[in-house]
């Protein structure tokens, strides 16, 4: 074997372990080119999850939020229609005849007046003479004050132990505190 084969197998060798170690390294370049995209894969699909699962989350908190807000406004307006019932009957009861109003007060006064208290009607009241000859004024023993209070009619009980306020202002309101589920019920079919 002459120096020409000799060289020759050696740049033969070279030229194969070097094709040897081009082909494996091609080889392991495209094993890390397909674990990149597997691994790109992934978090795409993940980031795209994790942007949808966001999104629902946002969607579901936007619509909950037009949700308590419309009920927000539907609950406004069904008091808003309450307290116009309430003024209505407000209303109603300043503008009782003669005969409504001593009967009205009588039964305010045998339901709410204890023995001695005084009564002072409202400054507007005009059967306040009628009222202070009821039956129930004299079994109480009720007293009749001069002086007038400026509420929106009925009259306020002063007595020993505490003082009333029967004014039909306050009375609707207690009724309102009472009955306002039930109105509210028969109004808008609420359950």
């Amino acid at each position: 074997m002459g120096k020409e084969e000799i060289v020759e197998r050696i740049l033969s060798d070279a030229q194969a372990e070097a094709e040897t170690v081009v082909c494996a390294a091609k080889q392991r370049g495209e094993e890390i080119r397909a674990a990149a995209e597997a691994r790109c894969e992934r978090e795409r699909a993940e980031a795209e999850r994790e942007a949808e699962e966001q999104g629902a989350r946002i969607r579901d908190g936007k619509a909950a939020m037009a949700r308590l807000d419309s009920a927000k406004i539907r609950l406004a307006e069904k008091r808003r229609v309450i307290d116009a019932v309430y003024l209505r009957a407000l209303a109603a009861l300043l503008v009782l005849d003669r005969r409504e109003s001593v009967l009205l007060y009588e039964k305010l006064l045998q339901a709410y007046a204890e023995e001695g208290d005084e009564i002072v009607f409202s400054s507007g009241f005009a059967y306040a003479d009628e009222v202070a000859a009821l039956p129930v004024v004299r079994e109480k023993k009720l007293a009749v004050s001069q002086e007038r209070e400026d509420v929106r009619g009925g009259f306020l009980l002063r007595g020993e132990r505490s003082d009333k306020d029967v004014s039909f202002p306050a009375l609707l309101a207690a009724d309102r505190e009472t009955h306002q589920a039930e109105i509210a019920r028969t109004l808008f079919g609420d359950r």
